[in-house]
């Protein structure tokens, strides 16, 4: 369950980058957080997968 919680951290990562970037909040940092966004849901979703797999491959 180890890869699953790396998932779980990098989707609330990519929450933070899109308030930060999507709300308004800092429009001089709003490219960059939209580039965390997606890097992290990317990962966050890659590793979910893979962390998914291995946990049914184990069970």
């Amino acid at each position: 369950m180890g890869i699953l919680k790396w998932a779980l951290l990098f989707a609330i990562a990519a929450i933070f980058a899109a308030a930060m970037g999507f709300g308004g909040l800092s429009e001089g940092f709003a490219d960059i957080a939209q580039l965390l966004f997606v890097v992290f849901l990317v990962a966050a979703l890659a590793i979910g997968v893979l962390g998914f797999r291995a946990y049914k491959r184990l069970s």
